[in-house]
């Protein structure tokens, strides 16, 4: 899919990972970025950027009302970027486990909810495309990382079981695995996982572009930076090493 004037939208937009791709976006010409977060407040920074073509959006993608609500208010979307999620540390057997649910229910649960009121926007635009930003934690659970990994090994397997499903109306869904980015929550982490600090971490500028040149190449998984890159090849080859490396952390 070509970004040249399509209309966007980004959840989780008000930071990282997510104002980074407005910004990549629009530097490819999209016609439009819907910026969604739980708080427009919050994205005030981010519209300054281009107030014509940036739209900020109250969406939080937990809340059924509200998602309903930014399909309408958001009809000409074709290309949707489901970037919003969160993460509490902790190790499963011990954390509270109402922390464990508000982690599945965002970053699985919330962005099924998101395609689903989306898929039909994106159809009766003409076909477009779908980007889950997953996680190379989604390949292996480390101890300390609480419901984060299980999370996204979930979004991974809906992102697969999805594709099928859009293709025959003309949407193509890329999954999206970032390493190490230097992002509020990788800071978090971090603070928690010292062996963090050896892995390069990438600017989410860097991993933005990245991202759209994959949409653009219509590859469906997408490795955004060098230590992504070479886990993927990784886990190509040796999925259960890749397991390893990644419980090995905590």
């Amino acid at each position: 899919m070509r970004v040249q004037n399509a209309v966007v939208l980004v959840t989780g937009a008000n930071r990282g990972i997510g104002s980074a791709l407005v910004t990549a976006f629009l530097e490819r010409g999209a016609a439009r970025v819907h910026a969604g977060a739980r708080d427009p407040g919050t994205l005030a920074a981010v519209t300054a950027r281009d107030p014509e073509r940036i739209r900020p959006l109250a969406l939080d993608i937990t809340d059924p009302t509200s998602v309903t609500s930014a399909a309408l208010t958001a009809p000409d979307v074709t290309l949707l970027v489901n970037n919003a999620g969160v993460h509490v540390m902790g190790h499963l057997l011990e954390m509270d486990l109402r922390d464990v649910e508000t982690v599945m229910n965002t970053n699985w649960l919330g962005t099924l909810r998101v395609l689903r009121a989306f898929a039909p926007v994106v159809e009766r635009n003409g076909g477009g495309a779908v980007v889950n930003v997953i996680s190379v934690g989604a390949f292996g659970g480390t101890p300390s990382m609480g419901g984060y990994p299980a999370s996204k090994a979930a979004l991974n397997a809906l992102t697969q079981a999805v594709r099928p499903d859009l293709a025959p109306r003309g949407i193509a869904v890329h999954a999206v695995y970032p390493g190490p980015v230097d992002t509020d929550m990788l800071r978090l982490a971090a603070n928690a996982l010292p062996r963090m600090a050896e892995f390069p971490r990438a600017t989410t500028a860097d991993v933005a572009r990245a991202i759209i040149e994959g949409v653009e190449a219509d590859t469906q998984e997408i490795f955004p930076d060098p230590f992504a890159e070479q886990l993927g090849e990784e886990w190509r080859r040796d999925p259960k090493a890749v397991e390893r490396r990644l419980t090995d952390l905590a």
